[in-house]
């Protein structure tokens, strides 16, 4: 048995590998093959639907270029206007490190995360693109974030948000110049998603990625 603490923390370290491999691009198919664990078991890992072991942790931390206390989130890393969280690199020549601030410790279900994006000196190359089984909701907070999502490309700013199914490939980066972006992310393992009570007057609902703000 584990004190809450210690719960709390197994469960909001599935979100951070999560990230942490996406961000390097790579699939589960691709960790399975450098550490020998198996996609099932990592995908388990990262839906907190299995509590990773200390030699788990160890491979998959070396693997990422991450530490222990990063995706335990123990580390003292603080962005500009942002409370202190766990900060999660991203690979060189993305324009900086990314901080990931994971705000639900439950086991499964969906979870949600604050993301910010560094400021960038210049224009960025079209996002690297991921797909994984889930479903996505995004609303972006301060800047401009670049969805790329299959074959289009969304430019959302403050207010606005964006919704798919993550199967499709998407991937994000900061939109221009000038300033950081600020995002949240809220995510649903095997395609789960928000089920809103209330809607708009006038409002559609069609087929694929819905953005609306």
């Amino acid at each position: 048995m584990t004190d809450d603490g210690t719960a709390d923390t197994l469960a909001a370290m599935g979100p951070r590998l999560r990230t942490a491999r996406e961000q390097r691009g790579a699939t589960l198919t691709d960790v399975s093959r450098t550490t020998g664990i198996s996609p099932s078991t990592l995908s388990r890992i990262e839906t907190g639907r299995r509590k990773p072991t200390l030699e788990v942790l160890l491979q998959l931390a070396k693997v990422y270029s991450v530490s222990l206390d990063e995706l335990a989130g123990t580390a003292p890393v603080t962005a500009p206007g942002t409370a202190p969280g766990p900060r999660i690199r991203t690979p060189q020549g993305t324009g900086g490190d990314k901080v990931v601030l994971p705000l639900t410790r439950y086991v499964g279900g969906l979870h949600a995360h604050k993301h910010v994006l560094p400021a960038v000196d210049a224009p960025p190359s079209r996002p690297r693109q991921v797909s994984h089984d889930g479903y996505e909701w995004l609303c972006v907070l301060y800047g401009r974030l670049w969805l790329a999502l299959g074959e289009q490309d969304l430019v959302l700013s403050a207010g606005e948000t964006a919704e798919f199914d993550t199967r499709t490939a998407h991937g994000v980066a900061n939109a221009e110049p000038g300033g950081p972006v600020e995002y949240l992310i809220m995510f649903g393992p095997q395609g789960e998603r928000l089920r809103p009570r209330t809607r708009a007057s006038g409002s559609r609902r069609g087929p694929g990625p819905r953005r609306s703000g």
